[in-house]
């Protein structure tokens, strides 16, 4: 006897998904690329350097080394996955073949917490560097932060062709932005300013590790800040000219540059303007700069209205994610089917809205980006070990199902990163138990949610459960 819940097929007709339907062949493997980029560029111009108040760098060093091979490794498995089920559910949608209908929605709703929280986030750093050129006279952020949902989300909803460009052309500017800080920084490098944080005294501290052991794994969670997102790449599955090459490509190739201004950022950063003082900035990489330099120079002003476009870059981009996470799930019926719908630029207008909405509440009353950041990770994690279960099962369950890429390493290597995310999952509690335990509380009430209600309305004809749908026809007659 079957535990999995049983699946009521709902409105299956033409006219239901003729009102859900996203733009096609927008996108190449270069715009992917770019799109991976800007989801993630953000935390290197914020957010990651909290970490240096929570285990010192010797502690968020060893944090960036274990979430670089988890995301890398898991970046393969998605690869493979996305090559193989191109659908805008992504996550949801691999969750849902390899886990049934509970896994997918489960791993849907991880993501959605990540991407509807990850924006708030980054609008608190975005009001940091506006308050640190002094623009506006500003003395309280969150005009900006209204401002900043208002325009980009409008964006959005113009269309997503016009919108990926634009990601594209801001992630650029964040770039040279990066390049300008490692060529300013450099000259200024002392190592000794990377261990100026005093250790705490724990038995496990020292000049390298200052929170010892401990800050290792309270480290985690702002190392994730560097890579946070990068898997939302295979959400423009339906929008990508073709998905079955330019996935993989795109993905890959943004996690491989992710990766290295990450450990240029880690370096130099805290080596030029010290620990100690990094670890509390809300505008690190300008700071750094002034600090460096002894004042205020042409380059800091450069880099933090540059970084002011690294910040709009993540935060425009993520906000094409959690409405494609948000579409994908209400489209099959596991959330309120008007949240799905499409209008005539084939975007979905209440999928983008809403979601923008609960974000600019967050952080309007929080004002507080270390508890959004924990929030955020919190989320992603839970799905970052249910998509690498996934690529597992799946490869198990489905040897044969047609590949356009192949993981190397097969499943072993996402079983390294579903255990490193099983840490990093712990590593919220460690941050902030009770940030941590009323996100779980919501996850757990989406869960009750579905259970007791939208497993009874999942919409059969949506592509993630016409592919599940395929698959379990195919088993049958295989038997």
């Amino acid at each position: 006897m079957s535990l999995r819940p049983p699946e009521q097929p709902v409105n299956d007709d033409q006219s239901y998904l003729h009102h859900r339907q996203l733009k096609r062949g927008a996108a190449g493997w270069v715009l992917l690329a770019g799109l991976g980029v800007a989801y993630v560029i953000s935390g290197d111009f914020a957010g990651w350097n909290l970490g240096l108040a929570q285990g010192g760098w010797g502690g968020l060093l060893i944090a960036f080394i274990l979430m670089g091979i988890m995301y890398t490794c898991m970046v393969f498995g998605l690869a493979e996955l996305s090559s193989a089920l191109p659908t805008t559910g992504a996550g949801y949608g691999f969750a849902r073949r390899a886990l049934g209908p509970l896994g997918g929605f489960a791993t849907g709703m991880a993501v959605l917490i990540e991407y509807a929280v990850a924006p708030a986030a980054i609008a608190t750093f975005i009001g940091g560097y506006i308050e640190a050129l002094g623009l506006f006279g500003l003395t309280n952020s969150w005009p900006v932060y209204l401002v900043t949902f208002a325009v980009f989300v409008g964006i959005h909803l113009r269309g997503v062709g016009e919108a990926l460009k634009l990601i594209f052309a801001i992630t650029a500017i964040a770039v040279i932005a990066l390049a300008a800080v490692v060529a300013g920084l450099a000259p200024h490098f002392n190592a000794a300013n990377l261990f100026d944080v005093v250790p705490d005294g724990s038995p496990t501290s020292s000049a390298f590790l200052p929170m010892g052991v401990g800050g290792v794994v309270a480290a985690l969670v702002y190392a994730i800040w560097f890579f946070l997102a990068v898997e939302g790449v295979p959400l423009a599955a339906e929008e990508t000219a073709d998905p079955k090459k330019d996935m993989p490509r795109g993905i890959i190739v943004a996690v491989l540059v992710l990766v290295v201004f990450g450990a240029l950022m880690l370096i130099l950063v805290p080596g030029a303007a010290g620990s100690e003082a990094m670890g509390a900035s809300s505008n690190p990489l300008p700071e750094a700069i002034r600090l460096a330099y002894g004042g205020n120079t042409l380059l800091a002003d450069f880099v933090n209205y540059a970084g002011l476009a690294g910040l709009v870059a993540s935060f425009f981009s993520i906000i094409y994610a959690y409405s494609r996470q948000l579409f994908a799930l209400s489209r099959a019926g596991y959330l309120p089917k008007w949240l799905s719908l499409t209008g005539k630029r084939r975007t979905p207008y209440w999928a983008l809205i809403v979601p923008g909405a609960l974000g600019f509440v967050l952080a309007a009353t929080t004002g507080n980006g270390a508890l959004l950041i924990n929030i955020a990770v919190f989320g992603a994690t839970v799905s970052y070990v249910l998509l690498n279960l996934s690529h597992i099962v799946l490869r198990v369950k489905e040897p044969d199902l047609p590949r356009g890429y192949r993981t190397p390493g097969g499943a072993v290597t996402t079983t390294i990163a579903l255990l490193l995310a099983a840490v990093a999952v712990v590593a919220t509690f460690v941050v902030d138990v009770l940030a941590a335990s009323i996100t779980a509380a919501v996850f757990a009430a989406a869960l009750l949610y579905y259970w007791f209600y939208s497993r009874h309305r999942i919409v059969s004809g949506a592509p993630e459960e016409e592919f599940a749908r395929l698959a379990a026809a195919e088993a049958e007659l295989s038997n």
